[in-house]
């Protein structure tokens, strides 16, 4: 058994699938979807993979890029003007860590695909259309503030390998060795 999936499921427990937090939100008729924010996610990535934040720039972690989104949405990317084509061709590179959760959040499937099985579909597709949206000789009008693509769901759901899914808030199944040989794609 893998401490780093127990350690990762425990926090989403506590912090993500958080049933008192859930109960007063919906006491006070406030939303529960999407109360949890990008960095929680990539906490419990950090905490699965057992890998480091990377700062600011580039992948969320050493090797991993962490993506959440509610079941059947699509996970968005983001790639802004000075660093957005290094981080797209980086994205080729790294392990992709993708959070599917039900609306209140009882129910986590997590989906690992390499950067190499996204590479032709999406990064290389979305490299010439970065080019043109942050085209200096172009109309500044014509340009947008940043450039954003989705790989969708069902996409995911194909093609991902899953490590971990809950169901009722309780762990359904694990893939504890698939999330090792996916650290050692990327070192």
């Amino acid at each position: 058994m893998n401490n780093k999936l127990d350690e990762a499921f425990s926090f989403y427990t506590r912090h993500i699938y958080d049933e008192e937090k859930i109960y007063l939100l919906r006491l006070h008729n406030l939303k529960v979807a999407g109360h949890v924010p990008s960095v929680l996610w990539e906490l419990f990535g950090a905490i699965l993979t057992g890998r480091q934040g990377k700062g600011a720039i580039g992948a969320d972690l050493q090797g991993w890029e962490v993506k959440s989104s509610a079941f059947r949405s699509s996970y968005e990317y983001q790639y802004h003007l000075n660093t957005g084509e290094a981080k797209l061709l980086e994205d080729c590179e790294v392990n992709h860590l993708f959070c599917s959760y039900s609306i209140d959040y009882r129910d986590l499937i997590v989906k690992a695909i390499h950067g190499s099985e996204l590479k032709t579909p999406f990064f290389e597709a979305w490299l010439p259309e970065y080019r043109a949206n942050y085209d200096r000789t172009a109309v500044s009008a014509a340009r947008r503030q940043r450039f954003r693509k989705a790989i969708p769901y069902g996409f995911v759901q194909m093609y991902g390998r899953t490590i971990l899914e809950v169901k009722a808030g309780e762990i359904y199944s694990r893939n504890d060795i698939l999330l090792e040989e996916f650290n050692r794609l990327v070192g």
